[in-house]
């Protein structure tokens, strides 16, 4: 155990030398028993972090019950059809390893870390969890439970309101980025069986678009050897779809207001869906420009609203969701009620200026900077690097973008970066959500 702890405080740094080289020189990427294995072999000893992914998130539920996927992903560890969840634990804790799966709207994706000698050992496990949950009833019920309590104390949270009413309005419901109300998460999981749980496990559950990748003291060799091992036989899964275009605006309630009792503060969601993909020309551009507006400390929004004015602890602005599907832009910010109406003004006012008067070649300067030092200390660990192959794959890019990030975040302009939020913004159609106690709302 001493030996693992000090392996992972290793992890923090991949060595210069591996970077040096450029990740699509270093990885070994190769179909191995229908899975898509991408290994990465860095200057870290000992330790091997993995992650990957199958498309059965819950944009895959069946139209009659809009929770099965996060059901049968919450399965996945609580025993196969040859050992309880307890034996599994077991293992893992015996070896110090660590081995997690959760679901989001598109993707199953799971998660570890073991030491080198134990690859075998945790493999085996991912690939025995994966392909036969027991979908034990005792372990059902809980898990029901479980998930019917975690709802029930996010509606308590102000953040998440407004999060599930923001992407509820500006998604339809067939959209893979729509979120659906918790009240109506809740009713799907009282009606949910077993019996629907296995068929959505037979359905989507196989090799077909399953990713793993693995990162650290790795050997691609003997890697292979045990995914040959652990996956063979296994067949079926589905491909991941490639979702079509939706349109940015549609007609519906563009402020909506979420009254929550006795709540010290007001979430605010100001945004639009936006229809870009990351691997649209101006994803790039309008990331810079987002930033240069609500990233950290370094954006306007929060050199004003925040610093200046004392109207907010926390405003930023950011693009999302637009991996799998056209995403989102938004603006977030957390307001005392007494503050609410002031800080909205202040947050409007920097928008419009913002989209008005466009950003300088100074702030874009900077913020590429930013942008590419940021994205680099994250590939300094192998969670990162690991995380950062994964999207890659994801976003239906070449390994060889994680290396050319840099130039391609340096080669956007100023025009380029004013231009797109013009093209693609529309301040005076924002949607405006607010979450929590609002002074003039009446209950």
């Amino acid at each position: 155990m001493k030996r693992l702890l000090s392996s992972f405080v290793a992890v923090v740094l991949i060595c210069a030398a591996t970077l040096h080289a450029g990740i699509a020189d270093q990885a070994v990427r190769a179909r191995v028993a229908g899975v898509d294995v991408i290994a990465c072999k860095t200057g870290v000893e000992d330790v091997v972090t993995f992650t990957g992914s199958l498309p059965a998130g819950d944009s895959f539920s069946p139209d009659n019950n809009l929770a099965i996927a996060s059901l049968v992903g919450g399965m996945l560890d609580k025993g196969t059809t040859r050992q309880d969840k307890f034996a599994i634990a077991q293992k893992l804790d015996a070896v110090g390893a660590a081995l997690e799966f959760s679901v989001d709207n598109t993707m199953v994706t799971f998660s570890g870390k073991c030491l080198r000698k134990d690859v075998p050992l945790v493999i085996g496990l991912l690939a025995e969890q994966l392909r036969s949950p027991a979908f034990s009833e005792e372990e059902f019920v809980k898990l029901k439970k479980q998930i019917a309590g975690s709802l029930q104390r996010a509606l308590e949270q102000t953040g998440y309101r407004a999060g599930q009413a923001f992407a509820a309005t500006i998604y339809p419901p067939d959209h893979p980025n729509h979120e659906p109300s918790a009240e109506a998460i809740l009713a799907a999981i009282n009606t949910a069986t077993l019996a629907d749980l296995r068929a959505f496990h037979q359905k989507y559950y196989g090799p077909a678009d399953l990713t793993l990748v693995a990162v650290g003291d790795v050997d691609a060799a003997s890697l292979k050897i045990e995914i040959e091992k652990a996956f063979t036989g296994w067949t079926g899964g589905v491909k991941r779809p490639d979702y079509p275009r939706t349109a940015t605006n549609r007609d519906n309630n563009r402020e909506q207001t979420v009254f929550m009792a006795d709540k010290p503060n007001v979430s605010v969601i100001l945004g639009q869906a936006v229809g870009l993909r990351h691997t649209d020309p101006d994803a790039l551009p309008l990331r810079v420009a987002t930033a240069i507006l609500g990233s950290g400390f370094t954006g306007r929004l929060m050199a004003t609203v925040r610093d200046q004015e004392g109207l907010t602890y926390g405003i930023g602005a950011r693009v999302a969701n637009d991996t799998f599907a056209d995403g989102d832009w938004l603006i977030s910010a957390n307001f005392a009620p007494n503050l609410l109406e002031k800080g909205l003004a202040s947050t409007r006012r920097e928008l419009k200026a913002w989209y008005d008067q466009g950003v300088t070649a100074t702030e874009v300067e900077r913020t590429k900077t930013n942008l590419t030092g940021s994205f680099q200390v994250g590939l300094a660990t192998t969670d990162g690097l690991a995380g950062a192959i994964l999207t890659t794959v994801h976003r239906g890019y070449p390994l060889a973008w994680i290396d050319d990030y840099t130039k391609r975040i340096n080669a956007v302009t100023l025009d380029q970066v004013n231009a797109a939020i013009k093209k693609h913004l529309k301040p005076d159609e924002l949607v405006l959500i607010k979450a929590g106690t609002i002074p003039t709302t009446v209950k």
